[in-house]
């Protein structure tokens, strides 16, 4: 059986219905999911908006893995390499978590993946090749970018806590680890990259379009 199929094995789906608990496919008209490890039920209402949380901060994880794998194509031997390795490595952690929770909800991933696939790449390597200034330039901003959005997520999750208990957990401990990244990024000399701010203004305009479109496709 593949990772995925053993993760969703594991991941049925109870139902609340009036005579207990059933497994039931996701789609019905009205259905309670609980979230095995916290007790978390999802009407048919909040799953919505749990899916359009799962799907864009997936692809924003895989969009910032493949802006360390383009940093990394072309600093990967400098002396900033292990550095940015460090910070990839936790990225492909977030992504693998992301990856299992679209499973355990049976969110589809965004159908502009390829398209990130190569922005995210280029962003990264075009970056690096102003230098490792450069390249940390890129990181403060993309993950002081991915951190606003983590924020509010978090707030609005925190209108029903115990609902939303283990997401919680996951989302304000990745946005911790991408706030240590933006200031590792800024330890590193970010500022010193060429037209700082307006390269960081630019980056961030287009993370707030690729959240938007993200999240709605």
């Amino acid at each position: 059986m593949s990772g995925a199929g053993a993760v969703a094995s594991r991941s049925l789906w109870p139902v609340r219905t009036c005579g207990g608990l059933r497994t039931l496919s996701a789609y019905g008209r009205r259905i309670g999911v609980r979230f095995r490890s916290s007790g978390m039920i999802l009407d048919s209402v909040s799953r919505a908006g749990v899916g359009r949380i799962l799907r864009v901060d997936h692809a924003g994880e895989y969009g910032a893995n493949r802006i360390y794998a383009g940093q990394m194509a072309v600093l990967g031997r400098s002396s900033v390499g292990p550095v940015i390795q460090k910070m990839w490595d936790q990225e492909k952690d977030h992504l693998k978590k992301f990856d299992e929770l679209m499973v355990t909800f049976r969110v589809r991933p965004t159908v502009l993946m390829p398209f990130w696939n190569v922005v995210g790449f280029a962003l990264g390597a075009g970056t690096a090749l102003l230098g490792k200034e450069g390249a940390m330039a890129c990181t403060v901003a993309v993950e002081e970018s991915i951190a606003h959005h983590y924020n509010n997520q978090i707030r609005t999750l925190m209108e029903d806590p115990e609902k939303y208990e283990e997401l919680l957990q996951v989302i304000k401990k990745f946005r911790d680890e991408e706030l240590e990244h933006h200031d590792i990024g800024l330890e590193h000399d970010a500022e010193l990259a060429p037209a700082y701010a307006v390269l960081k203004r630019v980056i961030q305009a287009g993370c707030s379009v690729a959240i938007y479109l993200s999240e709605r496709f």
